[in-house]
């Protein structure tokens, strides 16, 4: 007999990468529940969410994240937490860390992480508060004894791979691509439908317990330059590229209003710092998704590109 499959809380869920996250979960068969604070929503595309929650078999959780009593009472029915909640609420994850502790029943926690390795990074600000949040809540459930696993799913393919990284444009481009710093520092892009995935494979998984789970699929690994070629590659053009000094970009993190300082801080720390792949993983805190899920066929960069053409 199979033992019984994990139930899953998902906070955050109607968010962009929640959605993902309660679909991933509800396909492999988890019980899954999504902690929402109406189940009856008037806005039209939020119902409509719920509705196909409804329809994979998720079970609607009423509570809130600033209602301690709603929370630990949706935490006790399930043994996984996994928080999606978007970055205005990172800080409040310490709610989610208090309510699991006196819940008491918790098998792993996965908080809201999805991007770089906040530990190992070098963000100027804006962005460098982001991340010292995200750190923050790191070193929260490791002080409470929390059992974890930290996502770091490093590049959304949806977010940068569709306007070739290219900040504000609508689509792919047309005649010139910006590049910051030198173009040569390797950043990594995973579809959406892989950092789900991936995510709910680890969520029992003995190998992820008190780790971090890096996705760095081989075939997804490119600087910008290379992206920028195949690209040319699969449209039979070339484009102009505008090489942009790292002083320069600094310069522009700083007098760009919000949230384009915050967005261009990011770029900085991903393209030119190269802090997605500046590092190797030591088994000591991580874990590499591809190498531990062979079996997952991964979105490769080639193949989203196609999507696109």
């Amino acid at each position: 007999m199979a033992p019984e499959k994990l139930k899953i809380l998902i906070i955050g869920a109607t968010g962009y990468i929640g959605k993902h996250i309660v679909a991933a979960s509800a396909r492999s068969g988890h019980p899954t529940f999504a902690l929402v604070r109406d189940t009856a929503p008037s806005e039209l595309s939020k119902a409509q969410i719920l509705q196909s929650f409804r329809d994979s078999g998720v079970t609607l959780v009423k509570g809130d994240l600033y209602d301690h009593q709603s929370l630990v009472k949706a935490i006790k029915t399930v043994d996984v937490v996994i928080s999606t909640v978007g970055v205005l609420q990172l800080a409040d994850q310490t709610k989610i860390i208090a309510a699991i502790k006196e819940a008491g029943n918790v098998k792993r926690f996965l908080p809201s992480e999805f991007g770089n390795d906040v530990d190992r990074g070098h963000a100027v600000e804006p962005a460098k508060s982001t991340f010292a949040v995200k750190a923050q809540i790191r070193r929260a459930i490791e002080a409470e004894g929390i059992p974890y696993t930290y996502v770091s799913s490093n590049c959304f393919a949806g977010y940068f791979l569709p306007t070739i990284v290219q900040s504000g444009a609508n689509g792919p481009q047309t005649n010139k691509i910006v590049i910051l710093g030198d173009g040569n520092a390797k950043a990594i892009f995973i579809g959406e439908d892989d950092i789900d995935t991936y995510t709910i494979k680890a969520v029992d998984d003995p190998r992820t317990l008190n780790k971090i789970l890096y996705l760095r699929p081989p075939a997804n690994i490119l600087s910008h330059n290379e992206l920028v070629s195949l690209w040319e590659k699969k449209t039979g053009r070339t484009f102009e590229r505008e090489y942009v000094p790292e002083d320069v970009v600094l310069k522009q993190i700083q007098e760009s209003p919000m949230p384009v300082n915050v967005f261009l801080a990011m770029n900085h720390s991903i393209f030119v710092k190269g802090d997605q792949t500046n590092f190797e993983i030591d088994p000591s805190f991580g874990v590499e998704a591809s190498e531990l899920y062979p079996d997952v066929n991964y979105t490769t960069v080639d193949e989203y590109l196609n999507r696109l053409l």
